[in-house]
């Protein structure tokens, strides 16, 4: 891999003993300061949080700047269209920078805009391999100026020669007009979501780990932060274990950005829980409920969190102790139970109600020590 490039800004801290607001104003001034230099690698660094080790990759970020375009290009959103394949992500687009780009811009980026649309934009950023393998080799190569090993050998990615073609086509007009508007974003993402990662992180891996009968992963999570990651705002892919989340979807701030990261990284633990649900089916005879285990991974993730992202009552210094401030949101937000993301977004009311049913009558004793692993996944199955 070739370091030392235009590749990406990789987000590390080490905290150091003191008090969360402390280091949060730290992280907040050196993660704010403005870019320079865009072809120089941009840094903050701090040592890794636990648990993740977050990334703001150019070529990551690039990659689903063009796939995202490349979907707009090709099943362009209106009024009567359900599942707008980007929902509720305000992303600054290249057509805004339209009057800023030469024609010499214009035709390179619309050039690979095109390859992408004719070549990706109706496969799924998470369910397509060859899309999986890009994105983890760009991960990989997120140091590198260019990707065809022309002016460093150990920077030939290894891609497709036209994609490689596109993506290096479009890198300079990315640099010169979005990547550094978007790598502020990320960024400032991750400096808001670090305080809770930094005070919760290991307890809430360890706490979902012993649910899950299984352990968490010795290695820290790379998690991609993208300006845009796909219509869900965040997936994750398996072999190796990484979470791409987007900094600027609506459904990814706040307190809700922490809960999202935990839900995520959880798919990488909870092959336990699919598996007893599959064998207890098998062993009734019936059929195999489909997303009852993803149904589950969300309520787990949420009722676990709730109660750190939920003050305590009584005194306001209390609260602000139990529960750490984070910039996006005001204090007085923090008087309110948190609702975990499942319930907020509504995805119980799509089709996952017997879900909910079933895990609160059979899985949320379980969370409660009263009940076993098996029990547990024996009764919601014996139920259906």
């Amino acid at each position: 891999m070739c370091r030392g490039g235009v590749g990406a800004t990789i987000v590390r801290f080490n905290m150091r003993p003191a008090s969360t607001r402390t280091l949060f104003l730290l992280l907040s001034l050196a993660l704010l300061t403005p870019l320079t230099a865009p072809a120089q690698q941009s840094s903050s660094a701090y040592g890794p949080l636990p648990v993740f080790e977050f990334h703001s990759g150019f070529w990551i970020n690039l990659h689903h700047a063009l796939y995202y375009e490349a979907r707009l290009r090709e099943f362009p959103p209106n009024a009567s269209q359900k599942g707008n394949p980007v929902p509720q992500v305000k992303l600054k687009l290249m057509k805004d920078a339209a009057t800023a780009l030469s024609p010499a811009e214009r035709i390179a980026w619309d050039n690979s805009v095109a390859y992408y649309a004719a070549n990706y934009a109706n496969k799924d950023l998470l369910f397509n391999n060859e899309l999986i393998l890009i994105k983890n080799q760009l991960a990989d190569f997120e140091d590198c100026d260019e990707l065809s090993g022309a002016q460093k050998k150990t920077c030939d990615a290894g891609l497709a020669p036209k994609l490689t073609q596109a993506l290096d086509a479009a890198a300079p007009v990315y640099r010169a007009h979005l990547w550094a508007d978007q790598d502020r974003a990320n960024r400032r993402w991750v400096a808001a979501v670090a305080p809770l990662v930094e005070e919760q992180g290991v307890g809430i891996s360890q706490r979902l780990a012993d649910i899950y009968q299984t352990k968490w992963p010795k290695e820290k999570i790379r998690v991609d932060v993208s300006a845009y990651a796909n219509p869900s705002g965040a997936y994750t892919t398996i072999d190796p274990l990484r979470v791409t989340i987007s900094s600027t979807d609506a459904r990814n701030q706040g307190d809700e950005a922490f809960e999202v990261l935990f839900h995520e990284a959880s798919h990488g633990i909870a092959e336990p829980v699919e598996s007893a649900i599959i064998r207890e089916c098998r062993q009734r005879d019936k059929a195999i409920p489909r997303d009852l285990w993803h149904a589950l991974i969300f309520y787990t993730t949420g009722e676990v969190i709730r109660p750190l992202l939920t003050p305590a009552e009584g005194d306001p210094q209390d609260q602000e102790d139990a529960v750490k401030p984070n910039i996006n949101r005001p204090p007085a937000s923090r008087k309110e139970t948190y609702i975990p993301y499942a319930i907020r977004e509504g995805l119980y009311e799509r089709g996952w109600k017997d879900y909910l049913q079933l895990l609160t009558r059979f899985w949320q004793p379980y969370l409660d020590n009263k009940s076993t692993f098996d029990d547990a996944i024996a009764r919601m199955v014996s139920a259906l």
